[in-house]
């Protein structure tokens, strides 16, 4: 997680409670994940920045652990 933008002396690892999925949510164990260029530039300030703190990275691998079915 990082509370500001910059480079990788800003971020810092944090303990967070695990809220359980809402609504169409799903709650995954995740055993990889990836950053990339895009993810670096918008912690960097670049266009879409993010609003801070934030997590970034869109793209992972995991176990489904937990899930709330939404009915339409």
């Amino acid at each position: 997680m990082t509370e500001q933008g910059g480079g990788p002396e800003v971020l810092t690892l944090q303990d967070l409670p695990l809220p359980a999925p809402t609504a169409g949510e799903v709650q995954l164990s995740l055993r990889y994940a990836g950053l990339n260029y895009v993810d670096v530039y918008q912690r960097q300030g670049g266009r879409q920045a993010p609003k801070f703190p934030a997590i970034l990275g869109k793209e992972g691998v995991g176990t489904v652990t937990a899930l709330h079915w939404a009915r339409a």
